[in-house]
């Protein structure tokens, strides 16, 4: 069992479910789910927000070891344009608890919203990335995942600084992308991206 809070059956295992990348203009959203081994605690998990890069990569290996069970899908961006990033994120949730073994009974999710075609019980958690360590877990195996991504995309598509700003509409991604145009990993549906495809501006 993995749960905090007090009232769960020591039987029942809880996953943790986070995202990372909900609001760039490009790569995926990744998606993490998470079962915590209570006997081989970890120490120093947080909102992966709240952590270093270095710290983020330390906690990486420790969480792959010692959880019972873990997952992790992307959302790609042809996807994410087909049926918008909300949609995209509640599919990629459902995904990854599918994807554990063993299954999880209960899964608590970061946010405010809950996936309707959940494979078992679900509770949503406003901060729960920082609240509750199943949840922090997966927030630290998404973002680093997709930050490695991005940085491999960077190889692949150099020039719009992909490695740096992970796909975020900072100044210098704008600009790159009013000199290069919309490469394939950039999300259409987002508006500094739709705005060039509309004019026609592709790479």
């Amino acid at each position: 069992m993995l749960a905090t809070r007090e009232g769960n059956p020591a039987h029942v295992l809880i996953a943790g479910v986070d995202e990372a990348g909900r609001g760039p203009l490009a790569g995926p959203v990744a998606v993490a789910a998470v079962i915590l081994d209570p006997a081989r605690p970890i120490a120093g998990l947080n909102d992966s927000k709240k952590l270093s890069e270095a710290r983020r990569e330390a906690l990486y290996p420790q969480i792959i070891e010692f959880a019972l069970a873990h997952c992790v899908v992307l959302v790609m961006p042809d996807e994410i344009d087909r049926i918008n990033i909300f949609q995209a994120t509640m599919t990629g949730m459902c995904r990854a608890l599918a994807g554990l073994n063993p299954a999880a009974h209960e899964a608590w999710i970061d946010g405010n919203a809950l996936p309707r075609e959940l494979p078992c019980a679900g509770r949503a958690i406003v901060g729960g990335d920082a609240l509750e360590p199943a949840i922090s877990a997966a927030s630290i195996l998404a973002k680093v995942t997709r930050d490695r991504w991005m940085v491999a995309l960077d190889r692949e598509h150099p020039g719009y600084g992909f490695a740096e700003h992970k796909g975020y509409g900072t100044p210098g991604h704008l600009e790159a992308l009013r000199q290069l145009g919309p490469c394939s990993h950039h999300r259409r549906s987002f508006a500094p991206v739709k705005l060039l495809v509309d004019q026609g501006v592709l790479f």
